[in-house]
């Protein structure tokens, strides 16, 4: 710690840290428009000026370290008078069309213009017009409101991993803009919004819908992948309307997915009205009315859920099996793995103690990171340009936008390296030290013994730290109560299924039965118009229309909370009266409290902290491995849209969008 004094008062603060950042430890904020934060220090905007003691100029205040017993004045007249200039030459050729700007009413040069600006200007010349950017379907330019702060440029290279903008020209004709006509195609891309202090960067999809006076704000969590990242939701007459990072330094920081922040018009395109009925001698879909709606009166009932249930729908489900009565009432998860994990099986790091703990080498085994979970790459991505850190990916290849060496392609490879039969790998897993191996969700439908494998690195090396990485927002809560995985034997004497919040209709084609009757639950419709495969399609909530409890990747619980008012009916509302008029037992009355038969379970659940009744030995384990006739088969990530991953995306017409312009883009060269 040093001493240092601000206008005469005297303080302690950090050593090796800035004038601009002292003072925000202090208390005292200063204007600034290029300093921010998560970005690299460039210095360019001079609106951060204070004078110091002997001292005959003002200094940027983002780029001076403090010293001991320094003196720093920040309202002095001189001080006063340079922010004024700088404020009035950005305003030289900064357009006067706050009433019509997206950014009115929350834009920092109104704000700083309106406390250090001047009520007078000296230019009457002309103003410059600079030609708007074609971004994509997502970011609105306006290159003329641009006052080149280069927050949007280092955010490219130093965060998103590409170098699509760049600072164009100099002096009087300088401008941002791209090296080469294409679109922003990142998928971090809509940070750039929040980061660009005015106008010139919006948001497409919320171009002209509101002022930011108009809009109530609600707290959520993101459920388009296994993060659950922290957002603000702001919405206008029961209508979202734009979706905004919340800061939160231990899961997504102050960055969210393009994903979460542009599927939100999911709530309104392709969604479920009313009970739809498919008539397989007209070949058309019927609309009927929920009190024409009558249940088969067949005993034998199926449920198949998925894991962007929320815990309490979860639990729901689950006292429905534990009462049911009989054995023909049966609930199971739609999930790619054929495993079981259970919750206490896998300890996965935190991720910001996995960041940080990152010194050395970091594994990727059957992960495309910058589509699975594109906020854990942005954060890898910054460990890995601040230190030397060697990343490996054991799989397929793909566009890292962070420097990556690919490893071989099948689990046969892998085996060698537990062998000690290749030179990379075994190295690095015998010799290095704090390593980090982050696992793709797609390795369980390959690895059947997906907990084995992890038990083995622990005793090879104390010191590797593992995270899987889930795609669905939930799957840690499904492993909690122990739902098992659908298999085709569990079905095949089903006379009704249920499925609930299921989006991969293909995939699950091949576990119906023709003669069974299958019943959609679903708040969305998706491709069914020509499927002959459900009998019924009801409505339900969407996660905007019900409170629920989720399960991040870090086993980290979080509530996400009820936007929008709903039109359809709640799960239990549907399923109680079939239930009770299906059920053995005459006196069911409908199931309540589903939290606390939720405690009931996690207290008597068996805690598998000690596996080693149960743990192979290294032989045998790579005996198994080897005798798999999955292991020469090439491993890959388990996405390959990252626009149309889970149920909200895939309905959203934003994120259809970008999908189609993503694939016009791509190439196989």
């Amino acid at each position: 710690m040093i001493t240092l004094k601000v206008n005469n008062y005297q303080f302690k603060v950090k050593n090796n840290i800035s004038i601009l950042e002292a003072c925000k430890f202090i208390g005292i904020i200063i204007p600034r428009f290029c300093y921010h934060e998560s970005l690299s220090v460039s210095g360019n905007c001079r609106m951060c000026l204070v004078e110091l003691d002997k001292t005959p100029k003002p200094v940027a205040s983002c780029v001076t370290l403090v010293n001991n017993e320094m003196q720093i004045f920040i309202d002095t007249p001189l001080v006063k008078k340079a922010r004024e200039s700088v404020i009035e030459m950005l305003l030289v050729n900064h357009p006067l069309d706050c009433p019509i700007c997206d950014q009115g009413g929350e834009c920092d040069l109104q704000d700083q213009v309106k406390v250090f600006g001047s009520d007078y200007s000296r230019f009457f010349f002309n103003k410059r017009g600079v030609e708007s950017k074609n971004c994509g379907p997502l970011i609105k330019t306006v290159m003329t409101r641009c006052i080149h702060c280069t927050r949007c440029v280092r955010f490219c290279t130093e965060i998103a991993g590409i170098e699509t903008l760049g600072t164009l020209g100099r002096g009087e004709t300088t401008e941002i803009g791209s090296y080469t006509n294409k679109n922003f195609t990142s998928e971090i891309s809509g940070n750039v919004i929040d980061l660009c202090p005015v106008g010139a960067l919006t948001s497409k999809p919320y171009a002209f819908k509101s002022r930011p006076w108009e809009l109530r704000v609600i707290e959520s969590i993101d459920l388009t992948d296994g993060l659950g990242s922290n957002i603000y939701i702001n919405f206008k007459d029961s209508k979202i309307v734009r979706i905004l990072p919340k800061k939160n330094s231990n899961i997504n920081e102050s960055l969210i997915s393009d994903k979460a922040r542009f599927s939100y018009d999911c709530t309104v395109s392709q969604r479920l009205t009313s009970i739809y009925r498919n008539n397989y001698k007209k070949k058309s879909i019927e609309s009927i009315d929920w009190s024409l709606f009558k249940d088969s009166e067949e005993q034998s009932l199926f449920l198949i859920n998925s894991n962007e249930t929320s815990l309490e729908n979860i639990t729901f489900l689950r006292s429905l099996n534990y009462h049911s009565g009989n054995d023909k009432f049966k609930l199971r998860s739609f999930n790619t793995s054929n495993n079981q994990n259970n919750f206490y099986a896998i300890k996965n790091v935190k991720l910001k103690v996995l960041v940080q703990s990152i010194n050395s080498s970091c594994i990727l085994v059957s992960s495309n990171l910058k589509i699975e979970n594109a906020l854990i790459n942005a954060q890898l991505r910054s460990k890995v340009s601040k230190r030397n850190i060697q990343v490996i990916s054991v799989g397929q290849k793909f566009n890292s936008t962070f420097p990556t060496k690919y490893f071989s392609l099948n689990l046969k490879s892998i085996t060698k390296a537990f062998e000690g039969k290749s030179r990379v790998l075994s190295l690095i897993l015998i010799n290095e030290k704090n390593i980090t191996i982050i696992f793709g969700n797609s390795l369980e439908n390959r690895l059947p013994n997906f907990e084995i494998l992890k038990k083995v690195l622990v005793r090879a090396n104390s010191t590797v730290s593992f995270l899987k990485i889930n795609i669905n927002p939930n799957t840690e809560g499904s492993n909690l109560l122990n739902i098992a995985p659908l298999s085709t034997e569990d079905i095949e004497n089903a006379s009704d299924i249920f499925t609930f919040n299921l989006e991969d209709t293909i995939a699950l084609r091949k576990y119906l039965i023709n003669r069974s009757i299958v019943y959609w639950l679903s708040p969305y419709a998706l491709n069914w118009s020509k499927s002959k495969d459900f009998l019924f399609y009801l409505p339900t909530n969407s996660s905007y229309e019900e409170n629920g409890t989720f399960i991040n990747l870090e086993r980290r619980p979080q509530k996400s909370f009820r936007i929008l008012n709903s039109f359809s009916l709640t799960l239990p509302k549907i399923l109680v009266p079939i239930f009770t008029k299906r059920s053995s037992r005459p006196n069911l009355n409908k199931p309540h409290n589903y939290l606390l038969y939720l405690f009931e379970i996690i207290k008597h659940q068996k805690k598998f902290d000690h596996m080693d009744q149960t743990f192979m030995n290294f032989i045998d384990f790579i005996k198994e491995i080897q005798t798999t006739s999955n292991s020469f088969y090439p491993i890959k990530s388990s996405i390959e849209d990252f626009y149309s991953s889970n149920l909200n995306s895939k309905n959203s017409f934003i994120m259809s969008q970008c999908s189609r312009d993503v694939r016009k883009t791509s190439t196989n060269f």
